[in-house]
């Protein structure tokens, strides 16, 4: 079989294990039914996610000029402390900004390299937590808009990594951590403004992956170095797929490429 369309960040749904689907305009793909089958990836061509022409991709899909224009790429969604709608203060589209900035959000500890501190909107729970490849994760605050969990992140980023590291991750080379006693240990360290806002009565997330085999050695797949590449598919686990020659391709850092796959 035979598809062909842009990448965009693999869709998922919390199952035992993860479903996780490639959508692409006409079609889409299961991607848990790949398992065990030779996939052939070519590099076709760009498409920006915004203005949909064929220029190179800067970043996070996006060509360079809309990189630096789109209001759902600002600074604030990389650093949530930079957030200012509840001021009422615009950064590039401000009635973009209030519908992203203005809803819940949570701040959680994620357990997927090491023990981590993140933020997303509520409505993203777990889905945040499926895209960075945490197998275990819990939620520490739900504050109403994204800077209160921007300034709680900054915190508590003296005591916690906000980084996965992801060779670690897909080498699955991760230990159990009690994210109950973590999460209860942390109190003092929310800002006075947050406080309120602790949660409770959470217990912890368990994430189950559709890995058949974790590699040991990785090398990453990059798409204009190697513009076709084929190998068996092992397993799902983040936003990479991972293949039998220990090589592996983050689907989300190749947003904006146009591909064609060809199962076998």
């Amino acid at each position: 079989m035979q598809y062909k369309g842009v990448l965009t960040k693999m869709q998922t749904e919390m199952d035992n294990p993860v479903q996780y689907y490639l959508i692409f305009e006409s079609d889409f793909i299961h991607v848990n039914q790949l398992l065990d089958k030779k996939i052939q990836i070519k590099f076709e061509g760009y498409q920006c996610l915004a203005c949909k022409e064929n220029k190179k991709i800067f970043r996070q899909g996006y060509c360079y000029d809309d990189f630096y224009n789109q209001p759902q790429v600002g600074d604030w969604v990389m650093r949530p402390e930079l957030s200012t709608a509840h001021l009422g203060i615009e950064d590039r589209d401000l009635e973009f900004e209030k519908k992203a900035q203005l809803q819940p959000h949570i701040v959680y500890l994620a357990n997927s390299s090491n023990v981590k501190v993140g933020v997303t909107r509520k409505s993203q729970i777990p889905t945040r937590w499926i895209d960075q490849g945490a197998h275990e994760a819990i939620e520490v605050v739900e504050v109403p808009n994204r800077y209160l969990a921007g300034i709680t992140e900054v915190a508590l980023k003296e005591t916690f990594a906000d980084k996965t590291n992801w060779r670690t991750m897909l080498k699955n080379e991760i230990v159990d951590e009690d994210l109950i006693e973590h999460k209860n240990a942390l109190k003092t360290l929310l800002p006075d403004e947050v406080k309120e806002y602790f949660v409770e009565n959470t217990s912890e997330t368990k994430v189950q992956f559709p890995v058949l085999r974790y590699p040991d050695k990785l090398k990453s797949l990059n798409l204009e170095k190697t513009p076709e590449y084929t190998g068996v598919l092992k397993g799902i686990k983040g936003q990479y797929l991972i293949f039998e020659d220990n090589t592996v391709f983050n689907v989300r850092n190749n947003e904006g490429y146009v591909i064609s796959m060809v199962i076998s």
